[in-house]
């Protein structure tokens, strides 16, 4: 049943966002909110087993069509005795139509009682019958929804012994269910006819006095259903939320000890490097002094002189330091540029080029950049930056994004369904 525009739909609409298998519970709610409806009446059973005329008798008027072939594949509804009475498709309606999805609606969403209807001369009960029947009676104690089994046509039964060996046949398919046999055709005649023995015969009046009583207990099960269906739903959104704060709990913990791990393992490793490059750092403590600052000559274009073994040990020592770095950052993911950043040079695309530049590096700058407080601090915020933007940690974020959303969806839906319980529409 589609949710019309009223003060129930845009509540019901938050928790269908979070909760949408609970549409159908949903929309039972919305006509259950509809405290002073009349009680809704469907009759159900197969085509051809007397529904038609049995709530033509019922109501005392010829108003629901009666025919020897198929005719209710649709929702009939008339009202009469302050009920609302609905005559559903056949339970052998066809599901590639829309009869069926009226049948589901006239039996599962409107219906506050339902008289399931079988021909006496039908025997016992088919396949299809007994699936019905049984999901009615487990419906009926869920939600206090009444099923009343009427037996119709007795009448054409060959006798009383006949329609005993049926009803008992019936009694053993369905342990405990209470019969009520009828005949539209003595009532009819017992009317016509002023005949008040066929008329108690019939079995109509004494099924007439069961509804009334039925129809005084709707109310109240109307309320008792009202309050199960919040409650489970209030039940599966609560399992909800629960789930949702820990999955948001579960993801932003990873994202804080992900970052530490990084963090401790990259200052683990500045700090090693620091260690390492000391030697060469603290070799020459007067740059003026810097045999790697001295520049060769052209004679010594083939000679190893003290300036360039000086540079070489330089050169080592920071690409040492360098694959050090590069091995923590592969380690966690964080080796190529964001999209956002990258050039038409693929070998420039990386993270290290973008930190430590491609520039030749002397001992001052292995001095600044490692052996000072302030060069590392540099190095540790600029590896974070390039760190969260990580592919891994994009991804981490997002879901943790998703998962905020649902767990705000969620606690949305939970002050909807606070709302749904004051809802009362006309």
């Amino acid at each position: 049943m589609p949710l019309h525009d009223n003060p129930f739909d845009p509540l019901a609409g938050d928790i269908l966002a979070v909760a949408p298998a609970r549409a159908h519970d949903l929309a039972r709610l919305r006509l259950l909110a509809q405290r002073r409806a009349a009680p809704t009446v469907t009759v159900v059973g197969k085509y051809n087993h007397g529904k038609s005329r049995l709530l033509n008798e019922l109501m005392g008027r010829d108003v629901f069509a009666v025919a020897d072939r198929r005719q209710t594949v649709t929702l009939s509804e008339h009202h009469h005795a302050e009920l609302r009475w609905l005559d559903a498709p056949g339970l052998d309606a066809d599901v590639a139509e829309q009869d069926d999805l009226h049948a589901q609606q006239a039996t599962w969403l409107q219906a506050d009682v339902r008289l399931f209807v079988h021909a006496a001369k039908e025997g016992e009960l088919d396949a299809a019958e007994r699936q019905l029947l049984q999901a009615l009676r487990e419906d009926q104690q869920r939600t206090r929804r009444q099923t009343i089994f009427v037996l119709t046509q007795v009448d054409q039964m060959a006798d009383d012994e006949q329609l005993a060996k049926v009803s008992q046949a019936i009694q053993a398919q369905a342990p405990g269910l209470a019969l009520h046999p009828v005949s539209s055709a003595r009532h009819r005649s017992g009317v016509e006819g002023g005949k008040t023995l066929l008329l108690q015969k019939s079995g109509i009046p004494a099924l007439q006095a069961l509804l009334r009583e039925v129809a005084q207990q709707v109310p109240a099960a109307r309320q008792h259903e009202r309050s199960l269906l919040l409650g489970e739903i209030d039940q599966q959104l609560q399992q909800q939320q629960a789930a949702a704060l820990a999955q948001v709990e579960q993801l932003q913990q990873r994202q804080r000890q992900q970052r530490e791990d990084f963090e401790q393992g990259l200052q683990a490793v500045l700090e090693q490097v620091q260690q390492d490059l000391l030697p060469i750092v603290q070799a020459v403590q007067v740059p003026g002094e810097d045999p790697a600052l001295v520049p060769d000559s052209a004679a010594d274009e083939f000679k190893l002189t003290a300036g360039k073994r000086e540079r070489a040990r330089i050169h080592v020592a920071y690409s040492r330091a360098c694959i050090a770095i590069r091995g923590h950052l592969i380690q966690h993911g964080v080796e190529g540029l964001p999209a956002s950043q990258r050039t038409s040079v693929g070998s420039l695309d990386t993270v290290m080029v973008a930190v430590m530049g491609i520039s030749i590096k002397y001992r001052a700058d292995l001095r600044r950049q490692f052996c000072e407080a302030a060069g590392r601090a540099h190095l540790m915020q600029s590896f974070l930056h390039y760190y969260e933007l990580s592919e891994d940690r994009q991804a981490l974020q997002q879901s943790i994004v998703r998962a905020e959303s649902l767990l705000f969806a969620n606690t949305r839906a939970l002050g909807a369904l606070d709302g749904l319980r004051a809802v009362e529409l006309a």
